[in-house]
């Protein structure tokens, strides 16, 4: 029941920081999702983390066909912890793996291309949306402040979950 690795897939670093931050607690290795194909074997046991694109977790797929997925990640600039539901459902996610959401960060500048064309509009119409909303929760405060002035929010005590998940278990 070993775990081989902790893999990833990251855009813009943020994933691959939780990435290593989990490394450094779990003493697993930590291997891109391209490098793991090459160098851990099929079947092998993993923790994946995966940056969320509209609720989507990407690599995931590709990941959970060539290893035994026992924890999914996604990283994304939501609060830690939430929007789970949507996240296992967009993903047709079983029940287990257990699921985890991590909130990352938001730098408009370390977008290329299309993502960043998209996130500029995201940011000027979920952003107008969220400031102009009476009646804020505290998720979409946490989600205004992260559009309207970036920044990284990765942070050891966001894997909390995951760490305990992590010990819990045996692995």
């Amino acid at each position: 029941m070993k775990l081989s690795a902790i893999v990833y897939t990251s855009n813009t670093g943020y994933t691959a920081e939780y990435a290593r931050l989990l490394g450094e607690q779990t003493r697993l290795p930590v291997v891109p999702l391209a490098q793991a194909e090459q160098s851990l074997a099929r079947g092998s046991r993993i923790i994946y983390l995966g940056w969320l694109m509209a609720g989507k977790v990407q690599g995931y797929r590709k990941a959970a066909r060539r290893f035994t997925v026992c924890a999914v990640c996604g990283v994304g600039m939501g609060v830690t912890g939430s929007q789970l539901a949507d996240v296992r459902k967009t993903n047709a996610l079983p029940m287990t793996p257990p699921l985890f959401t991590l909130q990352g960060g938001f730098d408009l500048a370390r977008l290329h291309g299309v993502y960043r064309f998209m996130m500029t509009v995201m940011k000027k119409t979920v952003g107008k949306g969220l400031s102009e909303k009476q009646g804020r929760t505290p998720d979409e405060d946490a989600m205004l402040e992260l559009l309207l002035r970036g920044g990284s929010r990765v942070s050891r005590e966001n894997l909390a979950d995951v760490l305990a998940w992590y010990s819990e278990n045996g692995i």
